[in-house]
């Protein structure tokens, strides 16, 4: 399907066939059209919508777009039924007035955005020019527009489509600022940040709500709910497309990577953008999404959303308490190997969370809770799927309101629960550890808005650590669940002996692929007194969501602490000592367990290292001029302890390349620089970006990007 081109819709017109804006009506001795010109070029640009089509009429509901009439004769013989002329707007199976999904409205010599209405904007002999306006609360669709004259059968003139419109006040999804309204609705080149709180890496993510299919894409998934005449609240909008998208995610999501071929599982974790997963969401076909990339949920629901005019961003959540059911202490089980054993009953803390923001007034919630609002799907309850997603308003999340919205609760958790370490005893006991608690809800992150830089957004959900502010909420919501009868514990239990041991853990926040770094225990023996102590020290791979990948290495170690002695012990970490690889897209949880013999408490550290891959370098001029040929120079340096077999280069660029294009090339040797140089010619105005991804036999999916800003000739002149 090309870009604009009309498709087959989901949604009937009350029985009118479907057809072209030329199509001729004649109503004989009254009224002939010859015509009817829905100027699509013009209106989408005022509308910004030309980068969907510029065939295809596409608008934002509360602002005039125009038609153009042309009759079969001079205006003049039409005049006593130019006075009778209505126009009828209509969307949906069924349209009707009491639902809000058809409107008649005359032509008339006033405007009004708050119905429908059209006002004769020019005329000559033949035609005449007419500026339609929507209201700023109509629903949003597919619609068909009709003509009729004294109360006989409506006459199609066309179709077009109706968004949402952040540009107008009066929208439920106005927002004032203009850069903004660039970032959060018309940038398909997005960011999305995964790794860890102490290294947060990116991934250049192509939104592609502007591609051909995807607002009819978009608009099929709303067709599931059949309340059309709530498609003006963006809230329900919202709602419903997250609980869709869930749903259907849910369906195409295989439980683990291994049960294809290591291979084909390669092939099977290639994401680069929206459009490609919402059509194979959609149509069922294609290949499934792993679980170990289920944070594509957060990107295509950003589409989706900001396809039909509701601006929208990914926010990243480092060290995320999730499964938690509203509590704020999540259960982690160690062996006296220092290694996690088993999930606890109380949820689980993600390396990183992703979400989606999407922005709106809430006029169904007390004032002072619009603006970001958090899509919070969630599995469906007696098969009640559209209902299975909450819109929760960012601010209640910081400010602790749990009974605003139904997932409020979980949010609040997921962003202020405290951690629990216990160690499982050989005699099959629990014993609780004394750990530095995990801080969670760290370093909530999201694209800039006009740049590339990551932008903090944690005081947004939450006050500052140790603050007066956060205090004060926290004790808020301790006394609410105890009068509700819940569990109130917010703060994990803490210990206190006679005899202190002390354990302190440093590593590096990355470790090269297949490279080697070091890391650091210290030990604190306070006491006047010596210790024995068994040090127990251990490796696994887990992957972002908490699930443990693989057990790598340990390492026991028994001490002697001399009375009132710090000792550091420094070991290296290396690929070479590990049991077997890493998986791919996992991470290395390291940890450490100190015992005192005496004692039957235990301390606790732990930190989470990402695995970091050689690095893509690319080399490209910052401007460039529209239809001239341009280079990048793209090199990559293995640092690797083997060479680097099977590579292969593949470059993509809305704008900038027709289609993607792969090239094989030679092996890399230990120590070697590869480099190779690319031309390709900028077709598109505008700030674009090249991607480059990179393939071998020793990892697959590294990647990068450079923005170029394109410049037309005229102005390069």
């Amino acid at each position: 399907m090309g870009q604009g081109e009309p498709r087959q819709l989901s949604m009937g017109l009350a029985g009118l066939s479907v057809a072209p804006p030329s199509l001729c009506v004649f109503m004989k001795g009254t009224l002939g059209i010859k015509s009817c010109d829905f100027q699509a070029a013009r209106n989408n640009e005022e509308h910004h919508t030309k980068d969907i089509s510029s065939r295809r009429l596409v608008v934002r509901r509360g602002q005039p777009f125009t038609i153009r009439l042309h009759f079969r004769a001079p205006v003049h013989a039409y005049l006593p039924a130019l006075k009778k002329v209505a126009f009828i707007a209509q969307t949906g199976e069924q349209p009707s007035k009491a639902n809000r999904t058809q409107a008649t409205f005359p032509i008339s010599s006033l405007g009004n955005r708050k119905s429908w209405s059209a006002v004769v904007e020019e005329r000559d002999a033949q035609s005449w020019t007419i500026s339609v306006t929507t209201p700023s609360d109509a629903v949003i669709g597919h619609y068909s527009l009709l003509l009729q004259v004294s109360r006989r059968k409506p006459h199609l003139l066309g179709q077009f489509t109706l968004l949402f419109n952040p540009w107008v006040r009066e929208d439920a999804v106005f927002l004032e600022n203009e850069a903004q309204r660039c970032e959060y609705l018309l940038n398909q080149n997005g960011l999305i940040y995964l790794g860890t709180a102490d290294c947060i890496q990116e991934e250049s993510w192509d939104f592609g709500q502007f591609e051909g299919d995807v607002l009819d894409l978009s608009l099929d998934l709303l067709s599931m709910d059949e309340q059309v005449e709530e498609w003006g609240n963006p809230a329900h909008v919202a709602r419903i497309l997250g609980a869709v998208l869930h749903a259907l995610k849910e369906k195409s999501v295989l439980p683990t990577p291994q049960t294809q071929a290591a291979q084909e599982g390669a092939l099977l974790s290639k994401r680069r953008g929206s459009a490609p997963v919402l059509r194979q969401w959609c149509t069922g076909r294609g290949r499934p999404v792993y679980e170990g990339q289920a944070w594509v949920l957060a990107a295509v629901a950003c589409t989706v959303l900001r396809s039909l005019g509701i601006p929208a961003r990914v926010v990243t959540t480092f060290s995320s308490a999730q499964g938690t059911g509203g509590g704020l202490l999540v259960d982690e089980y160690y062996t006296e190997e220092g290694l996690q054993n088993g999930e606890g009953q109380r949820g689980r803390i993600w390396i990183f969370q992703t979400s989606t923001e999407c922005w709106m007034t809430r006029p169904d919630l007390p004032p002072g809770y619009g603006g970001w609002q958090t899509l919070y799907p969630s599995a469906p309850k007696g098969g009640a799927v559209l209902k299975a997603c909450d819109l929760v308003p960012v601010r209640a999340v910081k400010e602790g309101i749990l009974g605003l919205t139904p997932a409020v609760a979980d949010m609040f958790a997921s962003v202020n629960a405290s951690c629990v370490v216990w160690k499982c005893c050989e005699d099959g006991t629990l014993a609780l550890t004394n750990s530095n608690t995990k801080y969670v809800g760290s370093n909530i992150s999201t694209k800039g808005v006009g740049n590339d830089r990551c932008e903090d957004i944690t005081q947004n959900y939450k006050y500052p650590e140790g603050s007066l502010q956060e205090k004060e909420v926290l004790e808020r919501v301790q006394k609410e669940k105890l009068e509700h009868g819940e569990d109130n514990s917010i703060h994990p239990p803490s210990l206190e002996t006679a005899d202190p041991l002390y354990l302190f853990l440093e590593a590096p926040s990355s470790l090269p692929l297949r490279g080697d770094a070091q890391f650091s225990v210290t030990l604190v023996n306070p006491s006047d007194q010596e210790k024995a102590v068994r040090l127990a020290i251990g490796v696994q791979a887990v992957y972002y969501n908490g699930v443990l990948a693989a057990e790598l290495w340990r390492e026991k170690l028994l001490l002697t602490l001399s009375a009132n002695l710090v000792r550091r012990i420094t070991t290296g970490l290396s690929f070479s000592h590990f049991a077997r690889s890493p998986p791919e897209n996992s991470f290395l949880r390291l940890t450490a367990v100190a015992t005192h013999s005496e004692s039957s408490l235990s301390c606790f550290a732990q930190e989470d290292i990402a695995i970091g891959r050689p690095r893509l370098a690319i080399e490209m001029p910052e401007a460039a001029e529209q239809y001239q040929p341009l280079s990048a120079s793209v090199s990559i340096h293995n640092s690797l302890d083997a060479p680097m077999k099977d590579c292969v280069i593949s470059i993509f660029g809305r704008g900038l390349i027709h289609r993607e294009r792969s090239y094989r090339l030679g092996p890399v040797r230990p120590g070697n620089t590869l480099c190779t140089q690319f031309w390709f010619t900028p077709v598109k105005v505008g700030l674009q970006r090249l991607n480059v991804e990179m393939d071998c036999n020793m990892f697959q999916n590294l990647t990068n990007y450079r923005s170029v800003t394109v410049v037309a000739p005229e102005l390069a002149a």
